[in-house]
């Protein structure tokens, strides 16, 4: 059962191997028992989920399934539920109950996935190691001391952890695949625009994007096949058709061209990460692909061009958490400016503190010319980088992390915790589609592998991921307490 995909426990279902809800209790059993030990779920949606499964089995009674229907699945805790909690990790929405579902929530609701619980995040998405939430911090399964990555590491841990089969994730910097690559699972950022952000609470609007932590490529594509698509909700959505993801997974590697940057694979990247990755790369060689060196020279500009932008955003979004329009009150304030301060000091943690103080200043007269508008103009140097290298190549290759996951408080220093973004964060600030897959172990700990790609070509992401998991077993591997 553990071993089983989306597309495995989908068949069993169908066949009436068990039912929804035999399949759900099986899972609830598991989150009650493990969850503790990870701390992985803000909120546990038992009711909820065995009502969703009762529901799933009369649809499959009836002829009407579809291959999410079933499913279990989890969603983190930034993603509006209706009459559920959304917290966004924070004790500023700590008694926040959605009226409404996001766009995402709703599509996954309609094809009769089942929703488990909502997973641990940083708070409102701010950290890369899922030790910044007011809940406390996320474990990793595959060693309880060490971080599981941020801020989607609840949804990255749950699905390493078999406590689910699959979870949603958001993405401004590298949030779905740098957790997936510490924990070892298949992480999907796809590309900016296609899902929705409607009902996703905003971190940093221009680089959010919602997204899969799955087991494998094949169960990514599932899942992108049904949240991806035009919403007339969020205005940044696009209208780029949406194929079915799972029809080219099977297609051959011969040809494709597969580009390996020269800035990828340098300090402070750990050489022991970059053979395997290698290694990973001749597979894909041997299968018919070929490789190719190139240059994306603008990468040592990615984390303060990424930082400086990001935190302007943050700070305007989360300007409406004041205690009166949304979010934490405290009690009895004297005046006005009381109000403001003392519901913002208490609501808000550290690190969502410091991005706003330096988005604000970012902000300011002096911090915008001297910096918001340079990091501007250096984002767009990155993205044509990006252009100019996909008129040689179709995807790119690189490590998703220069280390694997580091133990819990080893990195207090916050410009040595933002460098664990270092390869991720350019396609965010791009606006590309990237994939984060398993591709071997470092030390017990796991080692991912990135995937970047032209603009709305999911399709072949998932195809080149697809063929590589054929033919390596990394993502199959369970951590032994939670096999």
């Amino acid at each position: 059962m553990l071993l089983k995909t989306i597309s495995g426990i989908s068949h069993a279902l169908k066949k009436k191997e068990f039912s929804c809800v035999e399949l759900t209790k099986i899972y609830l059993s598991r989150i009650k028992t493990l969850n503790p030990a990870l701390n992985a779920f803000i909120t546990i949606t038992e009711e909820t989920a065995l009502n969703d499964a009762h529901q799933a089995d009369q649809r499959i009674a009836l002829g009407s399934a579809t291959p999410l229907t079933g499913i279990p699945i989890a969603h983190k805790d930034m993603f509006c539920t209706q009459g559920i909690k959304t917290s966004c990790g924070s004790k500023m929405l700590d008694n926040f109950i959605s009226p409404y579902d996001a766009t995402v929530v709703q599509k996954l609701k309609e094809a009769g996935a089942v929703l488990l619980g909502k997973t641990n995040m940083d708070e409102f998405s701010m950290g890369s190691s899922n030790e910044h939430s007011f809940y406390g911090p996320v474990r990793n399964p595959w060693n309880l001391e060490a971080v599981p990555g941020g801020s989607s590491g609840g949804s990255a841990a749950v699905v390493a952890a078999r406590l689910t089969l699959a979870a949603t994730g958001a993405d401004a910097g590298g949030s779905i695949r740098q957790p997936a690559a510490f924990t070892n699972v298949t992480g999907l950022k796809p590309t900016y625009g296609r899902v929705s952000r409607y009902g996703m609470i905003a971190f940093a609007s221009s680089f959010d994007q919602g997204g899969t932590l799955t087991r494998s490529a094949e169960d990514a594509a599932m899942l992108l096949n049904v949240i991806a698509g035009m919403d007339p909700k969020d205005s940044t959505s696009s209208n780029q058709p949406v194929p079915d993801f799972t029809q080219t997974l099977n297609a051959t590697l011969k040809k494709v061209r597969i580009g390996l940057p020269k800035e990828f694979f340098t300090d402070p990247l750990d050489p022991k990460i970059a053979d395997l990755v290698l290694t990973a790369a001749q597979t894909l060689e041997k299968m018919g692909a070929t490789l190719h060196d190139l240059s994306l020279p603008h990468t040592p500009l990615t984390i303060p061009t990424y930082h400086i932008l990001s935190s302007v955003e943050c700070a305007s979004n989360l300007a409406r958490y004041d205690g009166i329009r949304f979010g934490h009150c405290c009690e009895h304030p004297k005046d006005i400016d009381d109000w403001y301060e003392r519901s913002r000091a208490e609501g808000f943690g550290l690190e969502v503190k410091h991005r706003i103080l330096m988005g604000t200043y970012l902000s300011s007269k002096e911090g915008y010319e001297d910096f918001y508008i340079k990091a501007q103009k250096v984002r767009r140097l990155i993205a044509n980088d990006y252009i100019e290298a996909f008129k040689k190549v179709d995807l790119i290759l690189s490590p998703t992390t220069p280390t694997t996951a580091f133990k819990i408080g080893s990195k207090p220093n916050r410009v040595a915790m933002y460098l664990s973004d270092l390869l991720t964060a350019s396609a965010n600030l791009a606006g590309l589609p990237s994939l984060s897959i398993p591709c071997g172990f470092l030390d017990n700990m796991p080692v991912g592998l990135l995937l970047t790609g032209k603009p709305f070509d999911e399709a072949r992401l998932l195809n080149v991921a697809h063929q590589y998991q054929r033919n390596a077993d990394w993502h199959r591997r369970l951590p032994k307490e939670f096999s």
